[in-house]
């Protein structure tokens, strides 16, 4: 559960930090927010489907948990690495749709996973 919600998204929101870092010295940055989404969306996605592929079926409720803990590590890390660090004023529509959608890619991806899978008896993931 740690590599999951720990690691794999605080990996995800440090990429996603980083390219942020480079479009806040473009003639972009206005709509850098946007771009991300727009970039990283697929790309998250991709990289949860790949992380979450060979494990079997594990319950929506298990996904469900990995997108709350990866809101609350964005939340956390982006008012402590972006409102504190730089004084920004941060918080405009697309953060918080960006909020939403880190919270969905893994439920969605779960959703994706499990169908056609069995249920396995007895496990309580």
């Amino acid at each position: 559960m740690m590599k999951d919600t720990a690691g794999l998204g605080t990996g995800l929101w440090l990429i996603g930090y980083l390219a942020s870092l480079v479009l806040f010295f473009s003639p972009f940055a206005g709509i850098m927010g946007w771009i991300l989404i727009a970039i990283f969306t697929p790309v998250t996605i991709a990289i949860v489907w790949w992380w979450f592929r060979n494990r079997g079926r594990l319950p929506l409720q298990y996904y469900a948990g990995v997108g709350v803990a990866w809101v609350l590590i964005a939340i956390v890390l982006d008012y402590l690495f972006i409102v504190q660090l730089f004084q920004a004023h941060y918080y405009e529509s697309d953060v918080f749709v960006y909020y939403t959608v880190t919270f969905l890619i893994p439920v969605g991806v779960g959703l994706y996973l499990n169908r056609g899978r069995d249920v396995p008896v007895g496990n309580k993931r």
